[in-house]
């Protein structure tokens, strides 16, 4: 049986876990992140997952290409500090910002991207669906053998920063969002593959029930969890 690493909450208070209703602008949520991150650095809060959705935009990783950003006047478009290349979110995609003291960790951050990867696949199995791993391409992949022989599709991105022990961003989630918002951007710089949703694979999950998957995935793999509001 699975169970939670043993230094993701020894010790400590329950992460927080909150929810915001209405869609959050892309840089007010990014100073209510860093903020709160600042606060977990100096002992002042709890750690935190946030989940949220944004109004349409395109975010750039550190590893971001120029060239992969094909229609640069469709939605803003915003530099970041986390990993990875371009990515898409908006309506209909459950993001989760996820705000942990690496030191409460061991500091193994390797480990913990796994941990992200199998909270999401976690959760896609407690809804009937197989997400996979793939070397050399982050993020979470659901075969469609129903679209060509070899054809993987991406539910699920993974882009996390680590500054001074506290982590920021983390996963986005595709319950219902407008797929067809991704093809101003290679998204994660992948062309050979596309990307999918619960409701592009026929599952007319609600983001209600999404995020019940989504909590209870996760206090399976890092441990036990208590709401609260979020940070704006």
């Amino acid at each position: 049986m699975d169970t939670p690493r043993a230094s993701a909450t020894s010790g400590s208070s329950p992460i927080g876990w909150a929810i915001s209703d209405q869609p959050v602008p892309y840089v007010q949520a990014l100073e209510a992140m860093n903020a709160r991150a600042d606060a977990i650095r100096r002992k002042e809060a709890p750690q935190l997952v946030w989940l949220l959705e944004h109004p349409p935009l395109y975010t750039a990783g550190t590893s971001a290409r120029r060239e992969d950003l094909l229609d640069p006047n469709r939605f803003p478009v915003f530099e970041t500090g986390r990993g990875g290349q371009f990515t898409y979110h908006g309506p209909g995609q459950r993001v989760a910002y996820v705000m942990l003291d690496m030191k409460a960790r061991g500091g193994d951050v390797r480990g913990l991207v796994a941990d992200l990867e199998r909270w999401v696949i976690e959760a896609l199995s407690a809804l009937n669906i197989k997400g996979e791993r793939r070397e050399g391409r982050v993020g979470i992949w659901v075969r469609r053998p129903d679209k060509g022989e070899n054809r993987e599709d991406k539910i699920a991105a993974i882009g996390l920063r680590v500054s001074r022990w506290v982590t920021t961003h983390g996963i986005s989630f595709n319950v219902e969002p407008e797929l067809s918002h991704y093809t101003g951007i290679v998204p994660c710089g992948i062309q050979a593959h596309g990307v999918t949703s619960l409701a592009d694979l026929g599952l007319p999950v609600s983001m209600t029930d999404a995020d019940v998957a989504l909590r209870l995935a996760f206090e399976k793999v890092f441990g036990p969890v208590a709401s609260t509001e979020p940070p704006v």
